[in-house]
């Protein structure tokens, strides 16, 4: 078993029902997993949303929105006018942007007509301003010294772009009375998460340290390459600067990204419809397991070159209710529905 993908499915969970640590919850949050940009993925995403601005969200449906369609549906103006002289200037050929326009259109999320050779568009809705918080996790159930000296850069590097709000790490609590993650030689900027996995409720995890605010309004610095260290290594840094406009951009492609998938869209890159596929409630969260391999499986293990797969019968897919299509089915339309509960509905 991977534990830490599972350990990863329950600090999800409990994030979504007791963020934050040692806090009463005061806003939504929405949390996702695996997600981040070209350079940086993070392993678990919390989003602390402003009440009302993500009702308004939810006018523009469950589908996240890419770059290309963000520049359209902030950009949209209240009135009809020509696409290019109601957009700014992309800095990429204005072809992507009518194609954009286009699909936005397909969506429902602006409205278009022709206007002789000219397309002409304007906003349904102000798209709002949603997400107050973003708040990045990386999981290591085993924090020994090696992996601790394996992340400090990563974390390093999250701490000096500041592109999330706040960074933590999450680890298995050892049960110790000081956990040990607090003397490994990860940023002070970072904070400390002590999970017991096999625990439900508030309780289940622990914030043992407590993160830095980052500036995320301010420019971010991008460590590209750095020097290993030693006498012999006379090698300079080598870093970029990220505007703090470039910033909020990306902030808002990973909001997007995870208000669609959330953190159940694993079962989407697994193999439910095979036989052996179930799902074992355990305390803290129901996680995957193939009965095949007596196990906890993972995504890699459960795929169609898997030497045990085997496909529903096809007698399974032809019941109705409460079967409905087969056991796959219906756990791909549990874990679905599961998640848009944590969207509301359109106003």
């Amino acid at each position: 078993m991977n534990a830490e993908f599972h350990f990863e499915l329950a600090v999800c969970q409990w994030a979504e029902r007791h963020w934050p640590p040692d806090g009463d919850r005061e806003r939504p949050v929405v949390v996702a997993r695996q997600l981040g940009t070209k350079y940086r993925r993070w392993d678990t995403v919390v989003l602390v949303c402003d009440p009302d601005g993500l009702a308004a969200r939810a006018r523009f449906g469950t589908q996240g929105l890419d770059s290309d369609l963000l520049h359209v549906v902030r950009n949209a103006p209240a009135e009809w006018a020509w696409y290019r002289d109601a957009l700014p200037d992309p800095g990429y050929p204005w072809r992507y942007v009518r194609e954009a326009v286009h699909r936005a259109a397909d969506r429902g999320v602006v409205e278009t007509r022709t206007n002789g050779n000219r397309i002409e568009l304007r906003r349904k809705w102000t798209y709002p301003d949603w997400v107050d918080r973003v708040v990045a996790i990386e999981n290591k159930p085993d924090l020994t010294a090696s992996a601790a000296r394996s992340l400090a850069p990563q974390l390093e590097r999250d701490v000096a772009l500041s592109l999330a709000d706040e960074v933590w790490v999450a680890t298995r609590d050892t049960g110790e009375a000081v956990t040990p993650a607090l003397f490994e030689g990860i940023p002070v900027e970072a904070g400390i998460l002590t999970v017991d996995p096999e625990r439900r409720g508030a309780s289940a995890v622990e914030a043992t340290w407590q993160p830095r605010t980052l500036a995320v309004d301010d420019p971010g610095t991008r460590i590209e390459e750095r020097p290993s260290g030693g006498d012999h290594d006379a090698s300079a840094a080598r870093f970029t600067y990220l505007d703090p406009s470039e910033k909020a951009n990306k902030r808002l492609e990973i909001a997007e990204r995870a208000y669609e998938r959330g953190w159940r869209a694993y079962v989407d890159s697994m193999r439910p419809d095979c036989r052996y596929f179930e799902v074992h409630p355990t305390p803290a969260v129901a996680r995957p397991y193939c009965s095949a391999k007596g196990c906890h499986q993972t995504q890699g293990e459960c795929a169609g070159s898997c030497p045990e797969f085997e496909p529903e019968p096809p007698s399974w897919r032809q019941q109705e209710w409460p079967l409905d299509g087969g056991p796959g089915s219906v756990l791909k339309r549990l874990l679905a529905e599961q998640r848009a509960r944590r969207r509301p509905e359109p106003e």
